[in-house]
């Protein structure tokens, strides 16, 4: 099976620990981004996974893509050209103190690259999966285009399309991101959500739920993946349910809709390490579920046990292996030493 991811890829620089910028005399260096987070955790996962984007002609875009390589994600797909990668900080919270995320990515390459430049039908040579995110068109109203010559080219081929929200307040407003994406959904077959999305691009929002309090209301939610499946017409709807207790404890669980059932994992107490990447590896996790399973509770259950051992991984990608989820999935949490 080969999927293929589309987004950009940014480097990520972070102080370390839990140092604050104002205290930090150095940053660690890492790369990441939505769509590559998800190629590399697939490619963990043993599938064939390939990340289509565009990158400057400079050291820092080819150690991006080294670090792709380095897991095994094809790179083939990658243009060269443009002024510069993009650039996001990380500030890591603790306690009631939260994570702080400072952009520096206006002008990079894929940011400002150009419709026609990508041979769509050449890149999903061989190709079963699609899988973009939110963050992707919000990056320029021409990459908005791309991405739908994407879709257009994926959905002739008979490719399945995944789509994550993922909504960045900081890249666009909420209007606008209705705007794209109602537009890009037509394409869609598996859509991703947090417990958030819904509501910020298409204003469809859970009942009795408190984000700030951490309290979820899972019939809410229910009534959420119904109007999404009833306004799009997409295949299945999978929601991510995370109850913040605080920057590094949190409540974690997600449901699967499939037009007729819903389906729960069970709730994970998380301790966090790194929370940046949950999202992308339950993204992954569901298109690996997917392809692989046929039964929706062990699909939604393989999913989100993904994404539990992603906050315990420093950095964007997910390190994990199937043998390592299905240990969790089946019982074992307890995180006792193996020798």
């Amino acid at each position: 099976m080969k999927i293929v991811t589309f987004g950009e890829i940014m480097l990520r620089l972070a102080p370390l620990d839990y140092l604050r910028f104002a205290q930090s005399d150095c940053l660690e260096a890492t790369y990441g981004g939505g769509e590559a987070n998800v190629a590399v955790a697939l490619a963990n996962l043993g599938l064939e996974a390939a990340f289509v984007t565009k990158l400057p002609n400079n050291d820092i875009a080819q150690g991006a893509i080294n670090s792709l390589r380095k897991f095994g994600v094809n790179t083939t797909g990658i243009l060269r050209g443009g002024d510069r990668i993009g650039i996001y900080y990380l500030e890591k919270g603790a306690s009631q103190r939260p994570s702080k995320v400072t952009y520096d990515r206006a002008g990079s390459s894929i940011a400002t690259a150009k419709r026609g430049e990508f041979d769509f039908e050449k890149l999903f040579k061989g190709a079963d999966w699609f899988h973009f995110t939110g963050i992707t068109p919000a990056l320029s109203d021409e990459v908005a285009a791309i991405t739908e010559d994407a879709c257009n080219a994926a959905k002739k081929l008979g490719i399945k399309i995944s789509c994550d929200l993922n909504y960045r307040n900081k890249l666009w407003s909420k209007a606008k991101a209705k705007e794209v994406m109602s537009g890009l959904m037509q394409y869609v077959d598996v859509l991703i959500a947090n417990e958030e999305d819904s509501k910020d691009v298409f204003g469809i929002s859970a009942e009795d739920t408190d984000l700030t309090g951490g309290h979820l209301s899972y019939d809410g939610y229910k009534k959420v993946a119904k109007q999404l499946v009833d306004t799009f017409g997409v295949k299945y709807v999978a929601i991510t349910l995370r109850g913040s207790i605080s920057a590094n404890d949190n409540k974690w669980a997600a449901m699967l809709y499939d037009t007729k059932e819903y389906y729960f994992s069970k709730e994970y107490n998380i301790h966090i390490v790194d929370r940046v990447g949950g999202g992308d590896s339950f993204g992954a996790g569901l298109i690996y579920g997917l392809l692989n399973y046929s039964d929706n509770q062990k699909i939604i259950d393989f999913a989100t046990g993904t994404s539990c051992l992603k906050h315990t991984i420093q950095g964007d990608y997910n390190l994990i292996s199937v043998d390592e989820v299905l240990k969790l999935v089946g019982g074992d949490g307890s995180g006792r030493v193996q020798r």
